[in-house]
């Protein structure tokens, strides 16, 4: 029905450091308790009835909960060589581009599942296809530049921003290059009522009580969004595998646009 991918989050988001109230220390100490859906949303026919809806909600499960207490509790940084103790208090997400029609207002039951706590700043590497990032990490290597393969981890984060920003820059780019423009909403969802405070403060035991399961909340989200959908929409099920050539197509059309891009900036930093 869906996809949920969590990971590492972003080291440096300016909305969600400044809701919690973090400075730099108290985020490299506790940004351990936080992760980030970076794929989250339902596959076709579920789309069409407002799957999207009940995936997002599952971020704020208990199975979620529990499985990265039985994965991470008992980690030791890598880093640090510390023992964590990990806890996870906070997903955050973001919209494709722009406003989420999928996220925002997302409840059942009274529960606020996800809540908008900004906009991203409309700047990053997304526009920089993978073809021309190589291009860049060669020249970088024929200056002799560490960031060309200096991606291990604890060698800083946001490796592809640093490296792509330095090659532009080498090359006589202004910084703006990256700045695309395009603002993402961002969105947290809190597993524990008290999860602001322990990510602020660092102290406290995680108030999850009223976590429901993963089958509690598709319960929920099946009878609020996607029956009542299906019977006002039941063309979702005129939907065939073989639909999937389309959206290939459309993706190949994507690609074809970006790799155009790409050709469009070696032109310009060849000053041809």
């Amino acid at each position: 029905m869906g996809l949920i991918a969590i990971g590492d989050p972003v080291f440096n988001l300016a909305v969600r450091d400044k809701l919690i109230g973090w400075d730099t220390h108290d985020r490299s100490a506790r940004l351990v308790n936080v992760m980030d859906a970076y794929v989250l949303g339902a596959i076709p026919p579920y789309n069409e009835l407002l799957g999207g809806k009940l995936v997002a909600c599952l971020l704020r499960s208990r199975d979620l909960y529990d499985d990265f207490a039985r994965t991470y509790g008992g980690s030791t940084g890598i880093i640090s060589k510390e023992e964590k103790k990990a806890r996870l208090l906070a997903v955050t997400t973001s919209s494709s581009m722009g406003r989420s029609s999928v996220y925002n207002r997302l409840k059942l039951g009274g529960q606020q599942y996800l809540k908008s706590i900004g906009y991203t700043g409309g700047w990053g590497h997304f526009h920089i296809p993978d073809r021309l990032f190589a291009d860049l990490r060669d020249y970088l290597r024929d200056i002799d530049h560490t960031y060309a393969d200096q991606h291990r981890f604890g060698q800083g984060p946001n490796w592809r921003l640093r490296t792509t920003r330095a090659a532009l820059s080498a090359l006589g780019f202004k910084e703006d290059m990256l700045r695309h423009g395009i603002q993402r909403e961002v969105f947290i969802c809190e597993l524990a009522k008290n999860a602001a405070k322990i990510l602020h403060t660092g102290k406290g035991t995680p108030d999850v009580g009223e976590l429901l399961s993963a089958k509690e909340i598709s319960e929920l989200a099946l009878e609020r969004w996607m029956v009542p959908r299906a019977k006002r929409r039941p063309e979702f099920k005129d939907w065939d595998s073989s639909d999937l050539i389309d959206l290939f197509g459309n993706q190949t059309r994507m690609l074809r646009n970006q790799l155009k891009c790409s050709d469009l900036l070696k032109d310009m930093a060849s000053g041809s």
